[in-house]
């Protein structure tokens, strides 16, 4: 019998279908119902919904639903499954991404040799020997894109013929390194796009230093005619410095004519070499480059700068350049150059990269105003800008940074310091266009009948609107990443970066930065990725209420350091916001004296779609019986990292306990 909401029919052959609301799902046309099955998981979609009704069954076959399949870190998607997936359409897939499946054995990721039409396939995190990738390979001949890791024991001397033809026709090469070696860079000579990743770590388990020079041997890597991109993002660690400059010192022999993308992101300091200094001169020689990136030590030579060709650059990157505005922006940028393809343009670090050529000026100092108008008229089509880790501070009575940034109006995602957003009152905010028509965000959840409001819960507040900061994220309404980060800020734990233990205080500046500032960020419908750093005016944390109530379609949120550091004053905010964000996926929580109890927790488990917490708290607690029974809530989670204070015990007790529940983790 159907219940009252819901009927029952068939589509004619027998079979039975649902309609809601007296209309037939099936009733749709077949170009919506695939609009609609896209957006079903590809196991979901092949092993269940096919099974519902003939015609869904003929749709969910259809060419454009199993040419391209993700299964990226899809931890609903079990072996059973995946091998199931696979047999059913191993015929149609040409695409396959199976990255961070780390749980599925040898025997599964060997099914994807029997999808001989792939042309794109990604096994990072997967189980992968040497061995095994030869037979996987052997037998994708049309395969031209390739993503992999190279763990410890890996021997290209083990990839057969078979394997060798293969890769000598892939065009696209992901490499993540675990152990000094080339991988299988050597078989692919026709590469036009080289992406590396280093994670080499400098000692093995057993306590044994690695070198570089266990690489000598393998030293047969063809020159690249046809290399497009090369990109290489080191993890810190000294050996990782070492690999990579071999890769270098081939490239420098004879710098490939076609390259235009040369990218590298190095933590730390990353000194030149002979080899490094060749491939730079001979890259200034032969090549126009529309993508750059180098690291910081590399750049702090303005003759370098201005030998470099760049044309129609896309993306820029002067991460920590030490060099002014008037050497960095008006030579390299503005040399006649036709910036309007500019997309993207980092300047983190680049603490005088806004300031006058002026030889005794401090990172503390004043912009240049002219510095920013000049970059923001021949860049007005940007769409990610990071100005963060560095001082930029308005000068009194004069145009204010977000004033000025404020003309950028295509930017997706913003990354500022907080001291840049501080001294925007009142005055002179200029003029902007009227933004387009942008639909309204969600309104906050209806509270229940009769319910009464929690005596304590702070009210959001609304923002000053002669705010230039207020104005800035008005005219942007579309930004879909925003980063507010004190300018002397570190984390104690970072990804990619040295740890550093001692600190640095907040600019005196940021102290005027709080609840409002972040009440703003309600503005952003949009938003999906907010980051807040080093706030020290956070009060209440009464702006979190609103950001929670306002942006509805936030996926990660990172909090640290917010208020003062010794009294964690946002706690009741945190929790009435969290219990809005149905849709947030990753939580990082960074901040002292914090206490992870049953009331945060409680509010966290209302975040249906949460998948990854991290919180880190120096000197703070935690209740082992909420973490228990906020992971039994939580069935999407697959990460949890906890760093506090506790004892050792403690944790090796809440460890054991989750391990014998039935929580997935």
């Amino acid at each position: 019998m159907a219940s009252s909401g819901q009927d029952v029919c068939s589509d004619g052959d027998g079979d039975v279908s649902p309609t809601v609301g007296g209309t037939h799902l099936l009733g749709f046309s077949d170009e919506i119902l695939l609009h609609i099955l896209s957006h079903v998981p590809s196991t979901d979609l092949v092993l269940s919904v096919r099974l519902t009704c003939r015609k869904l069954a003929a749709l969910c076959l259809d060419k454009s639903l199993t040419h391209t399949v993700l299964l990226h870190k899809d931890y609903e998607a079990s072996e059973d499954k995946v091998k199931q997936l696979v047999k059913e359409i191993c015929r149609d897939v040409r695409q396959l991404d199976l990255t961070g499946c780390y749980w599925l054995s040898g025997a599964a990721v060997e099914r994807v040799g029997r999808c001989r039409g792939l042309v794109k396939v990604n096994l990072s995190g997967c189980p992968l020997t040497s061995l095994r990738l030869s037979k996987v390979l052997s037998a994708l001949q049309q395969l031209r894109s390739l993503a992999i890791d190279v763990n410890p024991g890996f021997d290209a001397g083990q990839l057969s013929g078979e394997c060798r033809a293969t890769l000598s026709r892939v065009r696209e090469l992901k490499q993540t390194l675990f152990t000094p070696s080339y991988g299988v860079v050597p078989c692919c000579s026709r590469l036009e796009k080289l992406l590396l990743y280093f994670e080499i770590l400098d000692r093995t388990r057993e306590g044994a230093v690695l070198s570089g020079q266990l690489m000598v041997g393998q030293s047969n890597v063809p020159h690249y005619q046809h290399l497009r991109v090369f990109y290489a993002r080191l993890a810190p660690g000294y050996i990782n410095q070492e690999v990579v400059r071999l890769y270098l010192a081939v490239l420098s022999d004879r710098t490939p004519e076609h390259l235009h993308a040369f990218l590298i992101a190095a933590p730390g300091s990353f000194a030149e070499s002979g080899a490094t200094r060749a491939l730079l001169e001979s890259m200034a020689r032969r090549v126009a480059l529309d993508a750059l990136q180098l690291p910081r030590l590399w750049l702090n030579g303005a003759a370098l700068l201005q030998q470099l060709r760049l044309c129609r650059p896309v993306h820029l990157s002067f991460s920590r350049c030490a060099l002014p505005g008037g050497h960095l922006l008006r030579r390299v940028l503005h040399a006649g150059r036709d910036l309007r393809a500019l997309a993207s343009l980092n300047l983190s670090g680049c603490a005088h990269c806004l300031g006058p050529d002026v030889p005794a000026r401090k990172a503390e100092d004043d912009i240049d105003c002219s510095v920013l108008e000049a970059l923001v008229a021949a860049c007005g089509g940007l769409r990610h800008l990071n100005l963060s880790a560095a001082h930029h501070h308005s000068a009194e009575g004069g145009r204010h940074l977000c004033q000025l940034l404020a003309c950028l109006r295509q930017l997706r995602s913003l990354a500022l310091p907080v001291c840049a957003v501080a001294g925007s009152v009142a005055g002179a905010v200029p003029h902007t266009p009227p933004a387009p028509p942008v639909p309204a965000a969600p309104a906050a959840l209806p509270r229940c009948p009769g319910k009464k409001v929690r005596v304590g819960a702070p009210a959001a507040p609304t923002p000053p609107p002669t705010s230039a900061f207020w104005a800035l994220l008005r005219g942007l309404p579309f930004l879909e990443r925003l980063e507010l980060i004190g300018s002397n800020f570190s984390s104690a734990m970072p990804r990619n970066e040295p740890a550093i233990r001692n600190s640095l205080p907040p600019c005196g500046r940021a102290q005027s930065v709080g609840d409002a500032e972040v009440a703003a960020v309600g503005q952003l419908a949009f938003l999906r990725h907010l980051t807040l750093a080093q706030l020290p005016g956070v009060l209440t944390g009464s702006g979190l209420l609103r950001v929670g109530l306002q942006c509805q379609q936030l996926q990660s949120l990172s909090l640290a350091n917010l208020g003062t550091m010794g009294k964690v004053a946002y706690m009741a905010a945190l929790a009435d916001m969290l219990r809005h964000c149905q849709r947030l996926q990753d939580l990082r929580l960074e901040q002292p004296y914090f206490s992870a109890n049953a009331q945060f927790f409680q509010a966290l488990s209302q975040c249906s779609s949460l998948q990854r917490l991290c919180l880190v708290s120096r000197s703070g607690t935690l209740q082992p019986e909420a973490v228990l029974a906020f992971v039994g809530r939580c069935l999407r989670l697959v990460v949890c990292h906890l760093f506090t204070g506790e004892s050792l015990a403690t944790c090796r007790g809440l460890q054991h306990s989750l391990l014998r529940s039935s929580c997935p983790l």
